[in-house]
């Protein structure tokens, strides 16, 4: 199939009121990624050169989306809401454009896999000229029914307009469907709207393509893949296959997730073998977790590099542009925003490093800040390799550490230190004798005679 020319058409112009939400229906997120974004990268790995994605009027942020995660990708509006064949025309230019295979898909189907895609496009290299996806169900309400004679498909009857007979088949339309370019545009085109609904249904193609001769086939596919979001109900379904996938592809690469359960993914996660991900963790977009690396409990990472051997957490944060080298050691309650953490350095405890660089082998400790904010600006702070910062110190950036500097704990650090100096920032201890005793007794009496009402 590599030599064939593919177009996908991606119907995504449904305004999702079931949802309850301002945003259109395919920008709800699954893993991170939006429903529409999860079709175009499965229709891409399938081998589309071009990809149609029907809106519908006035969605610009969905326009938007789509120039943004598959610039590939042209969007067409549908500026009625007619049915499923008539949004399939609103890419009329697209389909003129001739492909050897067009299959049209819907973009709140996140979870169809290229596998699956590549097994209708099979279909039409294998001779069909209509190719439908279908899966098989124990409770079919609801769904367009396959009708097939002899092996070939003669109709897809939708549910209001099936006899009682028809309704109990159990073979469905997922709603994916592939057409052999050279008759896609001619089966479109005459398809009516002599239904229960009064609109043009994309199905109807079967039973038109059947009439006419043409060789329509079936091909049964997964039912958890070809299921749509129209509710927030069925987002979270969706949100927990896709999980349930992620999971079982980490530990068959050789991940280890001592409670699978609870580790939850981001569509991009990337985890390399002999990694050991503890409870409770959770991956935003962006991160990359290197060989031999512990993620442990209650870790939230997003946007962030680990490199191999690295520990990080319980309790930590990494922020994105966290960036850990080789043995980086990330502790409990320690977050890490846009700064790279040297080779072997230790940032153990109660900690927050942002806008920095932590050279190799340096040791921050307890309560350490850099505070890198102004109120107007982000500022830098850069600590040397094999430097020691103690319990409880301020780094007020801009301000450089050089390499060994040894900073005091309680420091309040502004100004730069040279490389193997010793900084002491703090007021220096005093030492009142008999004074704690005092104070106990003042203390004592203001309490009692509160208590007497005096």
């Amino acid at each position: 199939m590599t030599t064939r020319s593919f177009l996908a058409i991606v119907l995504a112009a449904g305004l999702g009121t079931r949802m309850r939400s301002a945003l259109p229906k395919v920008m709800h997120p699954v893993g991170y990624m939006p429903l529409v974004g999860h079709v175009l990268s499965a229709v891409k790995a399938a081998g589309a050169s071009r990809s149609a994605v029907v809106v519908g009027p006035e969605m610009p942020e969905l326009e938007d989306l789509v120039a943004k995660l598959a610039p590939e990708a042209a969007c067409y509006v549908q500026l009625e809401r007619l049915g499923t064949a008539h949004a399939v025309l609103a890419a009329r230019s697209a389909l003129e454009e001739r492909a050897d295979d067009i299959l049209v898909l819907f973009g709140d189907t996140p979870l169809v896999t290229p596998e699956t895609i590549a097994l209708v496009r099979g279909e039409l290299a294998g001779g069909a000229d209509v190719a439908v996806l279908g899966f098989r169900t124990d409770k079919p309400f609801g769904y367009g029914r396959l009708l097939i004679d002899g092996g070939r498909v003669t109709a897809i009857r939708e549910e209001k307009d099936a006899s009682e007979e028809e309704r109990k088949v159990t073979f469905c339309n997922s709603g994916i469907m592939g057409f052999r370019g050279a008759h896609a545009l001619s089966l479109l085109e005459a398809i009516g709207n002599s239904n229960a609904k009064g609109e043009f249904y994309l199905t109807d193609a079967v039973e038109i393509a059947s009439a006419r001769g043409l060789n329509v086939t079936a091909v049964e596919g997964d039912e958890s893949e070809v299921q749509g979001v129209n509710t927030r109900e069925q987002l979270s379904q969706c949100e927990a296959v896709f999980q349930d996938r992620m999971r079982k592809d980490a530990m068959e690469r050789g991940v280890t997730l001592l409670a699978p359960d609870t580790v939850f993914f981001a569509h991009d996660t990337r985890i390399a073998p002999d990694v050991t991900l503890e409870q409770n963790i959770v991956f935003g977009p962006g991160v990359s977790v290197e060989s031999g690396s512990v993620i442990r409990a209650f870790s939230h990472l997003e946007g962030a590099q680990v490199g191999a051997g690295s520990t990080v957490g319980p309790f930590a944060r990494l922020r994105p542009g966290a960036n850990l080298s080789e043995g980086a050691h990330i502790g409990n309650f320690v977050e890490i925003k846009n700064a790279k953490v040297g080779e072997g350095a230790k940032v153990n405890h109660l900690t927050y490093i942002g806008d920095a660089t932590v050279g190799a082998a340096s040791n921050i400790g307890a309560g350490t800040i850099t505070c890198n904010y102004d109120g107007f600006g982000k500022h830098h702070t850069d600590i040397g390799p094999g430097s020691f910062i103690g319990s409880n110190s301020t780094l007020v950036a801009p301000v450089t550490l050089g390499k060994g500097a040894y900073v005091a704990a309680g420091s309040v650090v502004t100004e730069p230190v040279e490389a193997d100096a010793l900084v002491i920032g703090r007021a220096r201890q005093i030492i009142k004798r008999h004074r704690a005793e005092e104070l106990r007794a003042k203390f004592k009496a203001a309490k009692d005679a509160k208590s007497k009402g005096e």
